[in-house]
């Protein structure tokens, strides 16, 4: 598990591969990652959108980008959190992303940018 915190929000990644759902010989691997976003800060805060930089060993990296997490936009009170679990095909079993948050405050409706640490996915192809 990896983790950042940024301007009171603390984003913990832990990342598993899915060997059942990944076809190595058809070169597709299959990430899942779990991401909890805790605000230890005395504001009130909402995730408005992410940025995600993705990196493949068998392609060029990739940016992905969009409103919310999971068709979500969470609002979290201080001491709240918010657990999420997305997915990542790689064509190679080697691969990491990293990425940020948008944040706005409520109080004064600032936005401000909140790190995802960067993790990695690598496929346990020898284990079975």
């Amino acid at each position: 598990m990896v983790t950042a915190v940024t301007e009171g929000v603390k984003v913990s990644v832990d990342v598993t591969y899915q060997a059942e759902f990944s076809s190595p010989h058809q070169h597709h691997f299959v990430f899942t990652y779990k991401v909890t976003i805790e605000n230890k800060s005395n504001q009130t805060v909402q995730l408005l959108s992410r940025k995600w930089e993705i990196f493949d060993a068998a392609e060029s990296s990739k940016i992905v980008e969009g409103s919310g997490v999971v068709g979500q936009q969470p609002i979290l009170e201080p001491g709240q959190s918010h657990t999420y679990v997305s997915g990542c095909n790689l064509k190679s079993g080697l691969g990491k992303m990293k990425g940020l948050y948008i944040m706005e405050r409520i109080v004064d409706g600032k936005n401000f940018e909140v790190v995802v640490p960067e993790f990695q996915m690598i496929a346990n192809i020898f284990h079975n």
